[in-house]
């Protein structure tokens, strides 16, 4: 049995009809994309599974001519991501741009030598966000997002940073569901295998980070979030009731950074409280 397959049966519930979950997430994508007036899209290529299953799904909706893919490496990135995107890119046949995000990097925190780690990540998000709508607007590409919704839900990202994009085709599926799509999309095998990682620094994973697997908060957050299960109830389906509590803090906590920015009131008509409308109005 494969990795994904040895995942999903310990999780049943979180597998999907693969072939058809496809075909809706690029239907919609198509869709969303051309309601407001594009043809083409763009996005950040990593080297990881998140950015690779993105990609391909933008492949499927646009075809190859249509999609924009970029790679942005640290000097301190690993190599082997690169290399990874790059074999993604070429799987999929998309163009792609490699840009070196180092020199605005260095000369940034050449002012803040003491800088955490996690400053350091954050500005590396927000500066490849940022080169993203900046070539969107050379190309007349939209920005596809490439978080997951466990990500998502944990507030695992960086606002303005990865978190932000135009549409984003991953945001409902967690990360045991990237995976699933990711090997039935016949994503590349060194994509598939490798642990995750932001590769925000040098052998940097996300579950060391987070304090727990993918597969273990997925099955919590599946029954706390989708499910609608009380603290008891998931204590008493097995849960530790320790991750139950500080799961449910990092999402709460994180709620914010799902949402847009709030406009304090003094109008009558407040955009976003009043004056509200759909997405694609009058297009």
């Amino acid at each position: 049995m494969n990795p994904v397959e040895e995942m999903l049966a310990q999780a049943p519930y979180l597998r999907l009809d693969a072939e058809l979950t496809v075909e809706l997430l690029t239907r919609a994508l198509r869709e969303e994309v051309e309601k407001t007036g594009f043809r083409k899209v763009i996005l950040g290529v990593s080297g990881g599974i998140d950015s690779a299953l993105a990609l391909f799904l933008c492949a499927r909706a646009f075809g190859p001519e249509g999609v924009l893919a970029v790679c942005m490496p640290y000097r301190e990135s690993s190599p082997d991501s690169l290399k990874d995107a790059r074999e993604a890119v070429e799987a999929v046949g998309v163009e792609s741009v490699t840009v070196d995000i180092t020199p605005q990097i260095d000369a940034y925190f050449a002012g803040f030598p003491d800088a955490s780690p996690l400053r350091r990540g954050n500005k590396m998000a927000r500066e490849r966000m940022s080169i993203l709508y900046d070539l969107s607007a050379e190309h007349q590409a939209l920005v596809i997002g490439t978080s997951n919704k466990t990500e998502l839900l944990l507030g695992y990202g960086t606002q303005h940073g990865d978190m932000a994009s135009a549409v984003n085709p991953l945001g409902d599926l967690y990360k045991t569901q990237v995976r699933q799509l990711s090997a039935h999309l016949e994503v590349p095998e060194s994509i598939l295998k490798k642990p995750p990682s932001a590769d925000l620094w040098p052998d940097q994973t996300d579950e060391a980070e987070l304090g727990f697997s993918y597969l273990e908060v997925d099955r919590l957050l599946h029954f706390m979030v989708d499910r609608r299960y009380s603290r008891e109830r998931l204590v008493r389906r097995g849960f530790d009731p320790e991750l139950v509590d500080r799961v449910h803090r990092r999402v709460v906590a994180n709620q914010y950074k799902r949402r847009l920015p709030v406009i304090l009131k003094v109008s009558g008509r407040t955009i976003g409280a009043d004056f509200r409308y759909p997405r694609d109005w009058g297009l």
